[in-house]
């Protein structure tokens, strides 16, 4: 992946809703969710909604398929997956990142 790349996903990722969307996109796999859909679930206006849609999908984490009149968004995996191993290419020089036996601290997860 080249670094624009990166960079534009870490950006539309850095907004709560659109990582909210994103997550719930992830979660739902591959069948995807219409836009009516993400916005009774996650509590966001259409308006707004169509916004965080269209930032996600320019940055290739997620692509809306047309099936008839809807639209159906669905996670890009493929990218999600670059972004990751791009962050994590070099992570401790190929070395463990914890030292064994070191607990894995978990952050408090707010919503």
């Amino acid at each position: 992946m080249e670094e624009n790349d990166i960079i534009k996903a870490l950006a539309a990722l850095s907004h709560s809703s659109r990582l909210r969307v994103f997550r719930a996109l992830v979660v739902t796999g591959p069948a995807g969710l219409t836009p009516s859909m993400l916005c009774e679930r996650l509590d966001i206006p259409a308006a707004t909604m169509s916004f965080h849609l269209k930032e996600l999908s320019n940055a290739g984490l997620i692509q809306p398929i047309r099936d008839g009149r809807n639209l159906i968004y669905s996670a890009q995996f493929a990218h999600m997956n670059g972004v990751i191993s791009y962050l994590t290419e070099n992570c401790c020089e190929g070395q463990g990142c914890t030292p064994q036996g070191t607990p894995i601290q978990k952050e408090a997860h707010h919503e």
